[in-house]
């Protein structure tokens, strides 16, 4: 499945690659493309975590409440999301999308002769043998490796991954000894981190907003223990960029320039909706 979504974004890459002729430009084209496109699944998203920040002292609470009677707190538990609308598995849909255009899209930039240039096979596969005879070792990137050392003499395999004077065939593991193959993936941790603190941030500050008070002094510590343990689970939401940030590093640079697009992109969707959605809240409030 992932291989046939990786030939659909390939033929859209290839596209805007015979446009313009850049792969860098190419593949920033095609993240606005693909933000576009699945930005109503993004306005569902914003709104489901709009419902699930207002739920969670309702659920905290619950939990407290039902903290023995476990069948009982899933009963009511699954009562209050019926009586918002709202279904416990609702940002599942979301979440899988993500994987699965995360995992397409590492196929794509790993074997763009495969996937974008739809290059032959066998032709493929010869030039793999010639270059694993040539070299001590095989490459993880064996397309990309095609293209490095085989573009200047088959125009079929050639992909311009010039980009304002970085190579988007490097890997900063293997060229080490070039900072500038260091830049993007700088870039991406950068942008990762700054998406990660404008999401707990926005977090924190509805949850003060939506905060209940309470004059049960053991229930504060309750709920105080369950807001620990909530910040665990957060903790684990962490291990998707720290997996892909260790990626980039391995990985040829144009999939850490599409991370980076791709970051960026989110980080202005993110304020643009929650400035709609507050607006909105505040309207409806006066």
């Amino acid at each position: 499945m992932i291989a046939f979504f990786a030939n659909i974004f390939g033929y859209l890459l290839n596209l805007l690659y015979n446009i313009i002729q850049n792969y860098g430009i190419a593949i920033i084209l095609f993240s606005v493309i693909v933000k576009i496109i699945l930005l109503p699944i993004s306005i569902k998203q914003q709104k489901t975590m709009e419902k699930t920040t207002k739920l969670q002292e309702e659920l905290k609470v619950l939990q407290v409440k039902y903290k023995n009677n476990p069948e009982e707190m899933q009963r009511e538990t699954l009562e209050l999301y019926k009586r918002v609308g709202m279904s416990p598995f609702a940002g599942c849909l979301s979440a899988i999308i993500q994987i699965i255009l995360i995992l397409s899209v590492f196929y794509l930039v790993r074997s763009p002769l495969t996937y974008m240039k739809k290059v032959d096979s066998t032709v493929i596969e010869n030039y793999i043998n010639e270059i694993n005879q040539e070299s001590e070792s095989k490459d993880a990137y064996p397309e990309i490796a095609i293209i490095r050392e085989k573009s200047a003499e088959d125009e079929q395999v050639f992909i311009n991954m010039e980009f304002f004077g970085l190579d988007l065939s490097s890997i900063p593991s293997k060229d080490f000894s070039d900072w500038k193959t260091y830049v993007i993936p700088v870039l991406y941790v950068i942008s990762t981190f700054v998406s990660m603190r404008i999401t707990t941030s926005m977090q924190d500050k509805k949850k003060k907003e939506k905060a209940t008070a309470t004059d049960n002094t053991e229930e504060k510590e309750e709920l105080d223990e369950l807001d620990i343990m909530n910040q665990t689970n957060k903790s684990m939401s962490y291990m998707m960029p720290i997996v892909a940030i260790s990626i980039c590093f391995i990985a040829p640079l144009g999939l850490a320039l599409y991370w980076l697009t791709n970051n960026i992109l989110m980080i202005l969707e993110r304020l643009i909706l929650n400035r709609v959605f507050r607006k909105k809240e505040e309207e409806v409030n006066a």
